[in-house]
């Protein structure tokens, strides 16, 4: 049997945030789509006669996405038409980018992967149709829209490779401010092109896939209604199977556009697929090309924030992160700022309380990796967990960077265990009061003097003969019998790692 090598690249569509729409002055919102048909003009809806004027916002952010992703800029650039017909395109051409895009050529890492990028070009976006009974209705308030449109190499290798690099394209966007990216609202769409092509017998050459001699390259794929990274995932996995399959069998395969169904988690058929000559692209006559000059870029160079890709890395190398946990705190800007604000909350903590001893970098230096470990799992675990529950998000969270900082410093020096941190965190989440307040007003803090845990523990042993036969017969779990009857008679307050050592001192004498 015939081994084949799924071959994938990816088209990405994200809706720009500008404050109109891309050729009028129709204000552009997705809260506006909820009304349809209100938000639209003569010129969003294809009226003849009506001149279209290019969004200077919409440009600019495309040309910040491409510095983002280390790409080439245009210096001269132009709109085109693509003509096709549909129910939802009001001019029957949509006014795009074909040959002379606002940018091209550049990477994203994934793993210890480069992606290549052929290009990020501008356009508008369609109208929306809705089904209902026999018949479809028209709602244009989307139509004109600024649609940022990224198309990568046929370099992916796996349905996981792509979702991450959807994931990762989505949080830069964030983190660029100019789209909110949300698949299910449809703010951004991934559509996937997905062949697969017998080992030994294809080359990829940049954003070609190449025959090596007499082989024939077998047909793409493009998979649409995707509206979750989950759902890119599984359809591209779907296809890849479905595509061998036909192949294992003898089947002959089509370039196709396929949908997916993902309450049957499968592809099913749209359309034969079309190919740039199909849409008549030429230069859009009512737009003039435009020029990009040196200073406009450098001027965007400027406000470039750190991205995720170098987020992550300090993140890992600098606060000493565990991968895993650096990407879901990264994952959102403001958690990721939450997050830098929490551990040099923490380092100031510990630079104030007696149990460290040097500078603030011989402290970090020797206490970081555990703080960090510390600092991730409450947030990650914890914080997380409360913010999911109460559908917020960390910008509404009523406790600080500093009250958590604290609160971590409490946990770190053991004057609160797990038990009564879970405790204090929650009510800190419900009113944003101090850790230190809620420790000593519901009084939380550990017990700390081995005096008095000492009579407790002597107590407990006294009351309980029988565990004490069962551990010298060597039954571990007497052992933890016995210090559950500890942590119960403390109300959960003492030092589980006190309450180890004098029972082992105890009942080893």
């Amino acid at each position: 049997m015939k081994s084949y090598i799924p071959v994938i690249g990816l088209e990405i569509h994200a809706e720009l945030k500008t404050k109109t729409k891309m050729f009028c002055s129709c204000e552009n919102g997705y809260k506006l789509f909820d009304k349809p048909n209100e938000n639209i003009c003569p010129v969003c809806m294809g009226h003849p006669g009506m001149l279209p004027v290019i969004n200077r916002q919409a440009i600019e952010w495309t040309l910040l996405t491409g510095l983002a992703l280390n790409m080439q800029i245009a210096k001269v650039t132009k709109f085109d038409r693509k003509n096709y017909f549909y129910p939802d395109l009001p001019k029957g051409y949509q006014i795009s980018q074909y040959d002379q895009p606002l940018t091209h050529s550049g990477v994203l890492k994934i793993g210890k992967r480069e992606i290549g990028i052929i290009r990020i070009h501008l356009e508008e976006d369609t109208g929306k149709l809705a089904h209902v009974g026999g018949g479809s209705l028209v709602d244009l308030s989307r139509a004109g829209t600024p649609l940022m449109e990224l198309v990568t190499e046929p370099s992916i290798e796996s349905s996981q490779e792509a979702k991450e690099f959807c994931q990762m394209y989505q949080q830069i966007l964030r983190y660029l401010e100019i789209s909110d990216a949300d698949m299910e609202k449809g703010q951004m769409r991934c559509e996937a092109n997905v062949s697969i092509q017998e080992a030994g017998r294809f080359i990829i050459d940049g954003p070609e896939v190449k025959s090596i001699l007499d082989y024939e390259l077998n047909p793409k794929v493009e998979l649409k209604n995707i509206n979750s990274f989950r759902a890119m995932e599984r359809a591209i996995e779907y296809e890849i199977k479905r595509q061998t399959n036909a192949l294992n069998a003898g089947e002959k395969l089509v370039q196709e556009t396929r949908g997916w169904d993902d309450s049957k988690q499968s592809t099913f058929s749209q359309r034969i697929k079309e190919t740039a000559a199909d849409y008549r692209y030429f230069p859009e006559p009512d737009l003039p090309p435009l020029e990009i000059d040196d200073e406009l870029i450098t001027r965007l160079k400027a406000t470039l924030p750190e991205l995720p890709p170098a987020k992550l890395e300090r993140f890992v190398n600098q606060f000493q992160f565990e991968v895993e946990t650096a990407k879901i705190l990264i994952a959102d800007k403001d958690l990721a700022s939450y997050a830098e604000n929490v551990i040099s909350e923490m380092g100031d903590w510990l630079n104030s309380i007696p149990e460290t001893e040097g500078t603030a970098e011989e402290i970090w230096a020797k206490e970081g990796k555990k703080m960090s470990r510390l600092a991730g799992n409450w947030l990650v675990n914890q914080l997380l967990k409360h913010l999911n529950e109460q559908k917020t998000t960390i910008k509404d969270c009523k406790i600080t960077p500093e009250n958590f900082g604290e609160f971590l410093t409490l946990i770190y020096q053991n004057k609160i265990n797990n038990t009564t941190a879970q405790q204090i965190l929650e009510e800190m989440f419900n009113t944003g009061t101090s850790p230190i307040s809620i420790m000593e007003e519901k009084n939380l803090g550990l017990v700390d003097n081995a005096e008095e845990l000492e009579a407790t523990i002597e107590k407990i042993l006294a009351e309980n003969p029988k565990a004490i036969e069962d551990f010298k017969a060597g039954k571990e779990n007497a052992f933890k019998f016995l210090t559950g009857q500890a942590m119960k008679e403390t109300k959960s307050k003492a030092s589980p790692q006190m309450i180890n050592d004098i029972l082992q001192k105890k009942l080893n004498a």
